[in-house]
């Protein structure tokens, strides 16, 4: 007998050391838990945003109403209950003896997910405002070309004309846009020989946003061929900028007539390529040339912005939606959309600023 008990009791140690050091494990989940639970909402978040984007400017080509639906807070709950436990017969007398182990573990994640539409007069004030001159001074300190910031965010530079008629619905007749892109790769060259950035002069007790020439290079050749396409006469390396120019020294400063940031998506809505069933039906306006045939606007933008369209789902998108029985979609390797798409979200989130939270908050529990 004391050699059976034992026997058993030897057992029984050994399996309650292995239940021990398999619910220790178990103690460790946690952080497991919030690393692939953290990743995949970020994950999802991000793609949702950039669908959410993506959907917009497809619905504003088609003349169709937008709505935005933000997503204001995300939490969850996580739960991993485990236990465990050890049984054990022993009948004297005989080799019936048995040990039994029992183990449990239940893992259970309660999300809660609020959306707030974004709407009322503030935010539509935001979203019809010019965007604010800073933001270009503080995206171009950030890394952004400045070529890319001006075709997207410009209407007019010293009245040079960057596709305005474009800032809005479709235009019945094509625009003005090529001298403003040889304008534009003139800024882009002079930013990629450090010559030029944007910056503030001080005017009395106010700081206004400037063109900022390094001294050095003001009588160089790619500077007066950037103030021969602005009309300047200035010999000042410090230009001011202006979005309410109105009279004084004319030729001294540098007039800029910014985009909204509904006009930023307008125009950018023109990037997308509608399929030839939706235009042979006119669902959507088509813009005229001279000469009356259809204008093409990737004249204008493909080296910008384009959006991708068909029937099936597409396998090779970088991010895509599917609306009017189509998907649309920007192609995984078309880097200049991607980039694109990441500024506007960008201008957005900046020109949004602190918005009144006007309108019902939307919370969904989501069940396992």
């Amino acid at each position: 007998m004391n050699i059976s008990f034992n026997k058993i009791a030897y057992q029984g140690f050994i399996t309650l050391a292995m239940i021990i050091f398999v619910l220790s494990g178990c103690s460790q989940l946690g952080p497991e838990f919030m690393e692939n639970g953290r990743n995949e909402y970020n994950k999802v978040l991000a793609n949702t945003n950039d669908e959410e984007m993506l959907l917009n400017l497809v619905r504003r080509r088609y003349a169709d109403s937008i709505a935005i639906l933000e997503v204001n807070s995300v939490s969850t709950s996580l739960e991993w209950k485990r236990g465990g436990s050890l049984i054990a017969n022993i009948f004297e007398g005989t080799d019936n003896n048995n040990l039994g182990v029992r183990g449990d573990g239940s893992y259970s994640e309660k999300p809660t997910i609020t959306y707030l539409p974004l709407q009322g007069s503030n935010y539509v004030r935001n979203v019809l405002s010019p965007i604010q001159p800073e933001i270009i001074l503080l995206l171009t300190r950030s890394g952004w070309s400045i070529e890319r910031l001006l075709r997207l965010t410009a209407n007019k530079i010293n009245g040079i004309n960057n596709a305005s008629e474009a800032s809005g619905p479709t235009p019945t007749f094509a625009p003005s846009y090529k001298e403003f892109k040889a304008l534009a790769n003139i800024f882009y060259q002079l930013q990629q020989k450090n010559i030029v950035s944007f910056g503030y002069k001080s005017q009395g007790d106010r700081d206004n946003l400037a063109l900022i020439i390094r001294e050095k290079f003001i009588e160089s050749e790619d500077v007066k061929r950037l103030l021969a396409a602005l009309n300047l006469s200035t010999k000042n390396n410090i230009i001011p900028l202006t979005s309410n120019f109105s009279g004084g020294a004319e030729g001294e400063y540098i007039e800029v007539n910014l985009r909204s940031l509904a006009g930023i998506q307008f125009f950018l809505s023109h990037g997308v390529l509608i399929p030839h069933d939706d235009i042979i039906n006119n669902r959507v306006k088509i813009t005229k040339t001279e000469d009356g045939q259809n204008f093409n606007w990737q004249n204008i933008l493909s080296d910008l912005f384009v959006v991708y369209s068909q029937r099936e789902k597409p396998s090779n998108a970088s991010v895509k939606v599917k609306y009017r029985g189509h998907w649309f979609f920007i192609k995984d390797n078309d880097m200049e959309s991607k980039y694109t798409l990441m500024l506007l979200n960008q201008i957005s989130a900046l020109q949004s600023g602190n918005l009144e939270k006007i309108g019902p908050v939307l919370t969904l529990p989501v069940s396992q």
